[in-house]
């Protein structure tokens, strides 16, 4: 790992399998999207559907 100064602001430089490594950690660290219930989910579906109809 080795620290560059351009414009007096820092940068660090890391090999390319560390950065992945550290990349797949911060995915693993994300929240999944809010699932929804089965009537909502058919809620959103008719929604979206009447939007896309009344739009052609």
């Amino acid at each position: 790992m080795n620290t560059l100064v351009i414009d007096n602001k820092s940068y660090v430089v890391v090999p390319v399998e560390s950065y992945e490594a550290l990349q797949k950690k911060a995915a693993l660290k994300t929240r999944p999207e809010k699932l929804l219930t089965i009537d909502e989910a058919r809620a959103h579906s008719k929604k979206a559907i009447r939007k896309w109809a009344g739009g052609k």
